[in-house]
């Protein structure tokens, strides 16, 4: 490695953990253990993805020209899509004639890297091509781009390449490999060219795609990563050609898993997911401020930023990297609440850095009752998004000693007193949350960490249980994803295929006993009858409409007579049991003031 470009880098990862808060903070919670400035520079690679969690994804093109409206009608759903037949279907001519009124004057692109770090995001990925074809860099091998087709006539991404880079943030591409709906032989585009020659995908590949991942990859200066997407059919030599383009040009930069064949340097889950429990090696959750990648002119639906803060922290501690998304509109202009929300989720970021930048996986495995929980530097943090009124914080399983508890508030430690009861840690805090979003606890623990994975049952919050975490028995447990509205994704565990003889176990921990409220979530087609059991024999039926969207309905009251290792088990007893599918169990305490 040069020594330039090894100084560069190093100064790079200083500057963004200068970030950190006041400039005292070191990059020493690497999750691989690796430290810069060792080894080769394919050794480096995704050094800044690991270690600082957050980052911000852009989706700009010439669809936020049109903002989701199209000959006087909106389309809803995601607006980088408008051209294509599930939506509007634009012919190819029309949309690329509405390159001649784009003009994004207003993009700045310092006020969007300044933006980045406010919100406390590592680096920045944007869309230098999407599926329709149009680049928003100056392309020399197609003219369809935005320096060449429209009247703004300047490259933004070298602009917000150079203020990245000026501002210690890391930087990288979005670019659609296989999909192209505009240039003849992409996947969705035309089939012939202008005189009618045909065109396949080898064309496409040769003529356009290759070379732009080499402009891209060769002209912005050091880059994080490349951001394939949608790798269709496309043959598996084109896609490695592609990964070999990258780390020749960029050996540092990672390449994102949706280039296909497993050949990505880390997996990235599906559009706007959170897994559940843990997951091994380097992965990434993508997410949006609102609903739409793109921007689109009706969506007010804006991540407030709690949400921003629990979907990153619960990303992190399943052990994963968090990018999320902002959609500029036609000027170039992130909307004022999505910076709003970022800069409020950027200031609690200042306050405790420890919960993201260099934190690890929860020992826990899954989200807790109030919260979840993170590791770094041999310490745990936990992060209560749900502050008890009850003055007890009720942490399960943690069977490492403890040599302190401290609650972190405004950048001061206070210490708390802890008690052990059983298999359960329980907190002595504050009557009122000492941060309005997420409050923070630091336990400092005696030797290796060590915890109890089981499910619990909170004695103030309950637990919220998916079937992810059921034993299911003549009855099948499978993933399911569907399009709220064309693009909005969700995804969810479900139990399907039920019979007179199906019935799925939850093994949980109850700490205290006495009276709890049962409701289950689910699916189907009128009325269903739900039995659930404890193993103590206690037991509950009842009927419940049901409908084609999930939705929550409470079954009745059940009762543990004694603390300890617990089951629940769901059968469906009578009725009619086709289409049905149940996706969780909610057990919520019932106060009685005894």
């Amino acid at each position: 490695m040069e020594k330039t470009k090894r100084c560069a880098w190093l100064i790079l990862l200083t500057m963004a953990c200068i970030h950190l808060s006041s400039g005292a903070q070191e990059m020493n919670g690497i999750k691989s253990g690796r430290q810069a400035g060792e080894g080769a520079p394919e050794q480096e690679r995704g050094l800044l993805f690991e270690w600082g969690n957050y980052a911000m994804f852009i989706h700009w093109g010439l669809y936020s020209q049109l903002a989701n409206r199209w000959e006087g009608r909106t389309y809803y759903g995601i607006g980088e899509w408008i051209m294509n037949f599930n939506m509007a279907n634009i012919p190819v001519d029309e949309y690329r004639a509405v390159a001649r009124s784009f003009n994004p004057s207003g993009f700045d692109a310092g006020k969007i890297v300044q933006l980045a770090r406010d919100a406390g995001m590592k680096y920045i990925i944007i869309t230098s091509k999407h599926h329709d074809g149009f680049a928003m860099y100056h392309s020399r091998v197609n003219r369809f781009n935005i320096v060449d087709a429209t009247p703004f006539g300047r490259d933004p991404m070298k602009e917000l390449s150079d203020a990245c880079h000026e501002a210690g943030l890391g930087f990288g591409f979005y670019y659609s490999h296989n999909q192209d709906w505009t240039y003849p032989g992409g996947s969705g585009g035309p089939k012939v060219d202008r005189d009618g020659n045909p065109k396949t995908f080898d064309d496409y590949f040769a003529e356009k795609c290759l070379p732009q991942v080499e402009e891209i990859t060769r002209e912005y200066g050091d880059i994080e990563l490349i951001w394939f997407d949608t790798p269709g059919r496309m043959p598996e030599k084109y896609a490695r050609q592609l990964v070999d383009v990258v780390h020749r040009n960029q050996p540092r930069a990672l390449v994102s898993g949706r280039v296909g064949y497993d050949m990505g340097d880390y997996r990235t889950f599906g559009d706007m997911e959170i897994p559940l429990e843990n997951v091994d090696g380097l992965w990434e959750g993508v997410d949006v401020t609102n609903d739409s990648w793109g921007y689109a002119w009706y969506d007010e639906n804006w991540k407030t930023p709690k949400q921003i803060l629990s979907n990153l922290i619960s990303t992190v501690a399943r052990g994963g990297t968090y990018m999320l998304n902002v959609g500029p509109d036609s000027q170039g202009h992130i909307p004022a609440p999505a910076q709003d929300a970022l800069r409020a989720a950027g200031k609690w970021l200042t306050r405790y850095p420890q919960v993201v930048y260099g934190a690890g996986a929860s020992p826990w495995k899954h989200a807790l009752p109030w919260g979840d929980a993170v590791v770094n530097n041999g310490k745990i943090y936990l992060a209560v998004y749900r502050w008890p009124a009850t003055g007890q914080l009720c942490l399960p399983g943690l069977t490492s000693g403890i040599a302190s508890v401290r609650l972190l508030a405004s950048g001061k430690k206070g210490k708390l007193s802890f008690v052990r009861e059983g298999t359960w840690t329980v907190i002595q805090t504050p009557a009122q949350a000492p941060d309005r979003l997420v409050s923070v606890i630091e336990i400092e623990p005696e030797g290796e960490i060590r915890a109890d994975a089981s499910l619990v049952i909170d004695p103030e919050f309950g637990a919220d249980l998916s079937v992810k975490f059921s034993k299911p028995e003549n009855c099948n447990l499978n993933y399911n994803s569907w399009m709220e509205k064309f693009g909005e994704w969700k995804h969810i565990y479900r139990i399907s295929d039920w019979t007179a003889d199906s019935r799925t176990v939850w093994e949980v921990d109850v700490k205290t006993p006495g009276h709890y409220l049962v409701e289950l979530t689910f699916s189907g087609n009128g009325p269903r009858i739900w039995s659930v059991e404890t193993g103590e024999g206690r037991s509950l039926r009842n009927r419940q409409n049901s409908a084609a969207i999930y939705h929550t309905q409470p079954i009745g009251w059940i009762s543990f007579e004694k603390a300890g290792k617990q089951t629940l088990t769901v059968r469906m007893p009578e009725g009619e049991r086709t289409d049905t599918h149940l996706t969780a169990l909610r057990i919520t305490p019932v106060e009685t003031g005894n």
